[in-house]
């Protein structure tokens, strides 16, 4: 059995392959680590590629593409290691990156999952927008990190070098005990892509575990690999999902109400974006919504473990704490 598995789900990656899979193996400790590629149903040719240029690394292959979910509940139920380290394709390690993560692993034995500090691969000072330096949510569900608020990024200058337990890591670079990965049955397929991680994060938290972010451990990530930030199928999911997480995780005292403020504020966000002249993002707001009361039947809350408060949620809106601020708001100054 392997210490760490660093699995990489591919759909169609092979240009990222190519750019970062070289540096990937040279910056890996490759007696520390087996390297998995999971293939989920490409058809550019991302398999036979790794075949001919990487045949030390193991290799699986997907008939169809079962989103980030489903593709990697299937990869890791055919891998034996003490701990999954899931990376992106658009990810490029740097010297020393596993190391931090598998020692912050090792001397917590309450730590359940981990990640690295994220950057930008395009401006390489500043923090990257799905990660950044560990996440948080605000008591409506809305997600943000340190270093990264809505659409505010900041400059990293080690104002956030410090490890400590965080809410969420980020699935772009997300390290999780295998024993535990099996424990939660995996990631939630309901969600397919997008805000699964965050989902799996809480639910780890109700069951005791904690969440950390390693910065001595940087990666650069591209971004938009998969579906780029400016598309509407992107937006669907992520708030399709969020409040499916919300239905699976909030306790019903604080559920309904939580849910009302979310279809105002959703529904004013709609708005803007048609005012905008973005009806694409109009739609994908409503769809979201429309899927979400569809879905919410058949999803299956466990009330013990929902009852359970946990760390890392800001007591307000963040939302409103940035426009609050004039849109300068930066984690630091939210005192958490």
């Amino acid at each position: 059995m392997s210490k760490v598995a660093i699995v990489i789900l591919n759909w169609n990656g092979k240009h990222y392959l190519e750019r970062f899979l070289a540096t990937l193996a040279l910056n890996t400790p490759l007696d520390k680590a087996e390297i998995v590629i999971a293939d989920n149903g490409s058809d550019d040719g991302s398999a036979l590629w790794v075949k001919e240029n990487f045949p030390n690394f193991t290799l699986i292959e997907f008939a169809q593409n079962y989103g980030y979910t489903g593709g990697y509940n299937r990869a890791l139920e055919r891998v034996d290691a003490e701990y999954f380290l899931l990376l992106n394709s658009d990810i490029e390690v740097t010297p020393g990156w596993l190391e931090p993560l598998l020692e912050g692993m090792n001397q917590n034995s309450k730590a359940g999952i981990c990640m690295p500090k994220i950057k930008s691969a395009f401006d390489r000072d500043m923090f990257e927008y799905a990660g950044a330096c560990g996440g948080f949510i605000d008591i409506l569900g809305y997600p943000f990190c340190r270093g990264r608020i809505l659409s505010n990024i900041e400059r990293d200058s080690a104002q956030y070098n410090l490890e400590r337990q965080v809410f969420w890591a980020s699935g772009a670079a997300f390290m999780i005990r295998a024993s535990l990965f099996r424990e939660l049955k995996g990631f939630d397929e309901t969600f397919f892509a997008h805000m699964e991680e965050i989902d799996l994060c809480w639910r780890a938290k109700q069951l005791g575990w904690q969440v950390w972010v390693f910065p001595d451990s940087t990666v650069y990530h591209v971004g938009g690999g998969t579906l780029p930030n400016n598309s509407p199928k992107k937006l669907l999911y992520n708030y399709r999902n969020n409040l499916l997480m919300l239905y699976k995780n909030l306790p019903f005292r604080d559920l309904h109400i939580t849910l009302i403020v979310r279809m105002i504020m959703d529904g004013a966000s709609a708005l803007l974006y048609l005012l905008q002249g973005k009806k694409g993002f109009f739609n994908a707001v409503l769809d979201a919504h429309k899927q979400f009361w569809a879905m919410r039947k058949d999803i299956v809350r466990d009330e013990r473990r929902c009852c359970k408060k946990v760390s890392g949620i800001y007591n307000f809106s963040i939302v409103i704490s940035f426009f609050l601020s004039r849109k300068r708001l930066r984690f630091i100054d939210l005192g958490l």
